[in-house]
């Protein structure tokens, strides 16, 4: 009989739910595991190891692909960690991205809430909301 453990198992040991396993081995970025006479998956300790990587990466945000090609890095010990290191770098830029479009947001959202007028005709988030060039940026 092939060791591992079934898939409720490695669900409660890595922290990802059954579904989300599953649509991991369907893309590729899980190995479809071996089975049992029943048709059960049976997951190792490798198989655990990489859905920890895999549910760590993803509360880091990394997407799909960029976690794909780490994977990979990973199974390369002895590689530069260069496309490592660009991957995470190219992450970080984004995150920058997203900090500096929600601090826009959040500046623009305060504005519009700063009002003392007392009826919708004068409320200044309808009108903010109604018309775009009252707003102190083009795009957010």
């Amino acid at each position: 009989m092939t060791k591992g453990v079934p898939i409720g198992e490695a669900s409660r040991a890595s922290g990802i739910k059954v579904p989300t396993i599953r649509y991991y081995e369907q893309i590729g970025l899980l190995p479809s595991p071996p089975r049992t006479e029943g048709n059960r998956r049976l997951y190792d300790a490798g198989d655990l190891r990489r859905l920890r990587f895999i549910r760590h990466a993803r509360e880091l945000g990394f997407e799909i692909e960029p976690i794909r090609e780490l994977l990979a890095l990973a199974g390369e010990p002895d590689r530069p960690c260069e496309s490592a290191d660009r991957i995470a770098a190219a992450h970080l830029a984004d995150i920058d991205h997203k900090i500096a479009r929600l601090t826009a947001l959040r500046a623009e959202v305060a504005r519009m809430t700063d009002c003392s007028n007392h009826s919708v005709a004068e409320c200044r988030v309808i009108e903010v909301l109604g018309d775009h060039g009252e707003c102190l940026h083009e795009t957010h």
